[in-house]
């Protein structure tokens, strides 16, 4: 009877796999001829009818798979084997399955299980009033229910936050395949979705070729929009999707996505084309993109990729909602990192997608070589430092620009006995270019060609001194901060083009900076002192507050920076920051750049949030003052007023729920609303919603205000479903 038993658990085993086509695991197969351990309270061989019964706590184990029932009847003359009465099955795996009638018949192959349910090693559950194996090859269930979600602790007999109940559910163990029959998707009990025949592959297919989930949407000049999916297998390290976009507006929008992914090497590309309407409807034709990514892997110190961003017109991905960002960028390059060293090379082409950007104007990169290095410590604790790079910049219609720069600097960092801090430095930084067309500063009906360099030395002592002290449940923090830094002056001449300083903000994060133009082509001459003091006051319960503010004075007034940037006078503006945080529910930073004269205000910003998890709310505020950039930018990109406001609050209200809203509005004359948006969430462990609305107000050719609804619903285990609509 050793065989029969074993092979008894073994179909049990096959049934109740069968039916936990929400885990994707892989199992051992059973052996028959594995050892059995079987224990009973009595075992009675009934020869004449050919019948042995096991009575009383019954129990089997089997290849880690264990059985438990209060009674087992084999009979030899139908070959068939009963188990009855509080049957549970552990798996190895984790799983348990219960039930109250097995039956085995047909050399095994077929078989019924009675009022069954299973519960998985990730909680979910299947029940089913009961399941048939047929051929070996296929389980068929009756009146089954599926569901991953928790039941309540007070209440086990209510529904889960959503289940499915399927009149017939089959598993095909040949075709791999899981098919519903009259199914309803249940939110509480309540049935919310019908549909007469559903079917998806079973856990051990990791993917497969078919539809995805559809989209749908609707826009005032799009129209009705459904998009519905299709997946391509291709092989286990490549699959491609095809995304086609139906409007009842416009044509068709094809679009698709390729992956493959290689030992070393992986890349995607996705792309879309349409024929449709564009600025205004004032013109129709083909419009589309292409966008994908590279990278390489050459060995552990070499690796390299490219990243394209193409698009046929301005306002296209805008319009069609895709991935918009105001420039794309194109490159490729090549990078490697040995110790604290780095080197690379790369090449990049911008296609700007406003409409102010002129393509004659705009730059193709190639090459850009840089390499930095970073020596070890010397006797004294010494570090060297090497910064060069090469450049060879080319436009169609406006300035081309060849560089060679390199900087070299020696750092000596030294803590004192009293706790003083010292940072000496000395730099040299030479610069070789060679240009054609660039615009005259003082006079821009001129332009200057020709071979034209810069050697800039410079040298400077940075010194603080931190004082602290306890006073009960506090920790105050005071530090002055002084730094001198010597260099010639006027290093800036027309011959010497700028292109990566050309954003410029003056504040507490580069008060203290060597050169605070962001780039190589332009340098800060002259000797300066820097001052500030930074202040912070700690307490035991982590609250805490910070305060810091500072000024520098430069000898020798130049034309290194415009009016109105803070920069342009021997005394600079004072910059600084307040940050405030008493607790975990209260939080502000307020940062200030105040006039040198009369302290009038010339940058605000203020972020701030207080609340609990049951309401928070923010507040962040931004005001800058036009600054005059005209020498060291073209005018047209002058930096205007900028004021504006936005205000929001979120709300946890339950460990579920979750909901909030904000506004954004431009506070200048010519300004306005720019943006509103409410958001509602719901999660929990098995189901994930989110809904949120926004209204936009940006207008830019066939790019209007919008109002945007996104919806999504994630089920877990089975998948998502998504619809956005968008009306101007």
């Amino acid at each position: 009877m050793r065989g029969n038993l074993s092979t008894l658990i073994m179909i049990i085993g096959m049934l109740t796999t069968a039916t936990t086509f929400v885990v994707a695991q892989t199992r051992t197969p059973v052996q028959s001829d594995a050892p059995v351990l079987f224990k009973a309270d009595q075992l009675r061989n009934e020869q004449k009818i050919g019948i042995v019964v096991a009575t009383g706590n019954v129990e089997f184990t089997q290849n880690g798979r264990t059985l438990l029932a209060d009674n087992v009847t084999y009979n030899r003359r139908t070959d068939t084997v009963k188990a009855s009465g509080n049957i549970s099955l552990l798996e190895p795996s984790g799983e348990v399955v219960f039930a109250d009638l097995i039956e085995l018949t047909g050399n095994m192959r077929d078989g019924i299980i009675e009022n069954m349910r299973v519960r998985m090693t990730d909680d979910s559950r299947i029940a089913a009033v009961d399941g048939r194996r047929i051929g070996g090859t296929r389980t068929d269930f009756r009146k089954a229910v599926y569901s991953p979600c928790k039941l309540c602790e007070k209440d086990p007999t209510r529904a889960p936050v959503w289940q499915i109940k399927a009149s017939k559910v089959s598993h095909d163990q040949v075709t791999k395949d899981i098919t519903y029959r009259n199914a309803f998707l249940e939110f509480y009990g309540i049935p919310v979705m019908y549909t007469p025949y559903l079917s998806h592959p079973d856990p051990t297919v990791d993917r497969r070729t078919g539809f995805l989930f559809p989209s749908y949407g609707s826009d005032s000049e799009l129209g009705t929009m459904i998009s519905t999916p299709y997946y391509f297998d291709i092989a286990p390290n490549m699959d491609a999707t095809l995304t086609p976009m139906v409007t009842t507006n416009e044509s068709l929008v094809g679009s698709g996505e390729f992956r493959h992914r290689l030992s070393q090497t992986q890349y995607r590309l996705h792309a879309s084309l349409t024929h449709g309407s564009s600025d205004n409807n004032k013109s129709n034709g083909l419009r589309g993109h292409l966008e994908g990514e590279l990278r390489h892997e050459f060995d552990r110190t070499w690796r390299g990729g490219a990243d394209l961003h193409l698009a046929t017109d301005d306002t296209y991905l805008r319009r069609y909602n895709f991935k918009s960002p105001d420039t794309l960028e194109n490159r490729l390059y090549a990078e490697g990192f040995h110790d604290r060293n780095y080197a690379s090379i790369n090449a990049y082409y911008f296609q700007g997608q406003r409409s102010t950007n002129d393509e004659r104007k705009t730059p193709i990169v190639f090459p850009k070589l840089d390499y930095n290095y970073v020596g070890s410590s010397g006797k004294f604790g010494g570090v060297w430092k090497v910064d060069a790079n090469a450049l060879v910049l080319t436009r169609t219609g406006a300035a081309d620009i060849r560089r060679l720069a390199a900087k070299t600097k020696w750092e000596l960092p030294y803590i004192s006995r009293l706790g003083e801090f010292y940072r000496l430095f000395a730099s040299l930084q030479t610069g070789l270019y060679w240009v054609n067309d660039i615009v005259e500063s003082d006079a821009p009906d001129n332009t200057v060609s020709g071979v034209s360099g810069r050697v800039f030395p410079q040298a400077g002592l940075e010194w603080s001194l931190p004082w602290a002290r306890k006073d009960g449940r506090f920790t105050q923090v005071f530090e002055p901060i002084v730094s001198f830094m010597v260099a010639p002056s006027s290093q800036n001449p027309d011959g010497i083009p700028n292109e990566d300083s050309l954003s410029f903000e003056f504040d507490d994060t580069n008060l203290f900076g060597e050169n605070r133009f962001g780039g190589i082509d332009r340098v800060e001459g002259g000797s300066r002192i820097t001052y500030g003091l930074n202040s912070s006051v700690f307490a035991r319960n982590d609250g805490f507050s910070s305060f810091f503010i500072g000024q520098s004075y430069r000898f020798r007034k130049d034309n290194d920076f415009g009016t109105d940037t803070g920069l342009d006078d021997h005394f600079s503006d004072v910059v600084g920051r307040v940050e405030i945080s008493p607790t975990k529910y209260a939080n502000m930073l307020y940062r200030f750049r105040l006039d040198k004269d009369d302290l009038a205000p010339r940058r605000n910003e203020l972020q701030t949030s207080i609340g609990v998890q049951k309401f928070r709310l923010a507040l962040n505020y931004l005001s800058i003052d036009q600054q005059n950039l005209s020498d060291i930018l073209d005018p047209e990109d002058e930096f205007r007023d900028r004021e504006e406001i936005s205000v929001g609050f979120t709300s946890q209200a339950t460990a579920r729920w979750r909901f909030g809203a904000s506004t954004r509005h431009d506070l200048t004359n010519s300004g306005g609303a720019l943006r509103h948006s409410v958001f509602l969430n719901y999660e929990d462990e098995c189901f994930d919603f989110h809904l949120n609305y926004a209204r936009t107000f940006t207008r830019d050719r066939d790019v209007k205000p919008s109002d945007t609804i996104l919806f999504r619903a994630v089920f877990k285990t089975l998948g998502e479903v998504g619809t956005s609509t968008g009306v101007n």
